[in-house]
């Protein structure tokens, strides 16, 4: 009847790690709106900047590219270069969580952020 109740002991600490892990969380959104991740295509043709949120800061298109008035390239490389910084902005946050996250005992984290991993293998940059 009252096997359950270890259980409940362990409470007080998840809800401790649960309100460490806010505090964490908010440092590390302040933290990768300063970092920069930068994607290419095109051998440099077409660049894009993001920041560690994945938020869009600049984007940069050959002027020669543009003088050339070739549309179809213009819009094949700018979605490759997004998704290349956005590949790199992701392991950027996934980096920092697992640092952010390292003492702590988080049931599926590590596999969850081992997806993000994976995914960036997936994709060549």
């Amino acid at each position: 009847m009252f096997k359950n109740l270890s259980n409940l002991a362990n409470l007080g600490n998840i809800i401790k790690q649960a309100q460490e892990m806010g505090g964490r969380i908010k440092q590390l959104n302040e933290q990768m709106k300063n970092e920069r991740a930068k994607g290419a295509a095109g051998g440099g043709l077409v660049e894009v900047e993001m920041n560690g949120l994945i938020e869009v800061l600049s984007v940069r298109i050959d002027p020669d590219l543009i003088a050339r008035g070739d549309r179809e390239m213009i819009e094949d490389l700018l979605p490759a270069a997004f998704n290349a910084a956005q590949r790199k902005a992701k392991q950027l946050h996934a980096d920092a969580m697992r640092s952010m996250t390292g003492g702590l005992n988080i049931p599926g984290l590590d596999e969850a952020l081992g997806e993000l991993s994976k995914d960036e293998e997936k994709e060549p940059a």
